[in-house]
Formats: C-alpha cells, structure tokens, sequence
C-alpha cells in the first residue's frame, strides 16, 4: 500500500501540557487520555471532538508533577486548548492542566517546552496551624499534609 503523498496527508499540531495535582496523586496514560476524549465530547459535541482528533502521544507523571504532549489536527488548536481547560480532574482526582506552548512537530514540542530539570521535590518539617506536620515543597510550593489530605501553602502561611 502506498503512502499519502505530502499533501493530501493529514497535519498535526502538538501541545505542550503540564499537569499538576497533589503529591500521592497517581495518573496513567490511559486515565489521561480518556479524560481528554471527554472533556473533548463534554465540550464540542461528538463531531467536534472527532475533527479534533486529540491524542495523547507522550505522557509522564511522579510526584504530583508531569507533562504530556497531546496530537491535534492543524486549524483546531483553539478547540483542543478549550477542551483541556475543561478537564478539571482525572480518576476523580483535582488537577491543574496548563498548555505550555504549540508546535508542529514532536520534537519542538519537546526541546522547547517539555525537556529541562525537573522541579526538585523535599520532604520537610513545617508548622502549619499551631502544629507540626509533614510537606513536599516543590519550588515556591508547598503542600502540607494535614489530617486526612494536602493543604497548599506558601512561606507566609507557615511559622
């Protein structure tokens, strides 16, 4: 079978996401993208989410922190970052999605927005609300394990 020629092929746009959520969250490939194809459907109707054609094509996520790179159909990017924007949880678990940037191949995508050092994560002793507890700071961030979940914090809220 031959291929396509080059302009009859169908083009690509790819979308630098960053994914945040508190540190025991645990998200795979798999919830990701299902919870992509929803918020897609939730947002432009079947039609419209197949025009799109959103795939995840890379995905990495530890420590309540990652990224991916999501394969939209060139000329529906505003689409693809609208419906993204509508995806507020994973497995039923909060987070926050963030496009860093577009590109048109897989490899900018990657070399511009993705790759670099990973933010540094501690474990650290603070006292939050008269009480000593357990925290992941991440950066400026800080996530403090209360009684039965995270509270985030800045600097200003500890002693």
């Amino acid at each position: 079978m031959k291929h396509l020629p080059k302009h009859l092929r169908p083009r690509w746009r790819y979308l630098a996401v960053a994914i945040e959520s508190w540190p025991d969250t645990e998200i795979d490939r798999r919830s990701f993208q299902r919870s992509v194809w929803y918020a897609a459907q939730n947002l432009l109707g079947d039609i419209g989410s197949a025009k799109t054609d959103m795939n995840v094509v890379d995905f990495a996520f530890a420590e309540g922190a990652g990224h991916a790179i999501v394969r939209v159909r060139r000329g529906r990017v505003d689409e693809a970052r609208s419906a993204l924007t509508a995806l507020g949880g994973i497995d039923g678990e909060h987070v926050g999605i963030r496009v860093r940037g577009i590109s048109g191949t897989m490899r900018a995508c990657e070399e511009k927005y993705i790759r670099g050092p990973a933010e540094p994560s501690a474990q650290r002793q603070v006292v939050f609300e008269d009480v000593t507890r357990n925290a992941v700071v991440r950066g400026r961030r800080i996530d403090v394990r209360t009684d039965d979940a995270f509270a985030g914090a800045t600097e200003l809220d500890l002693k």
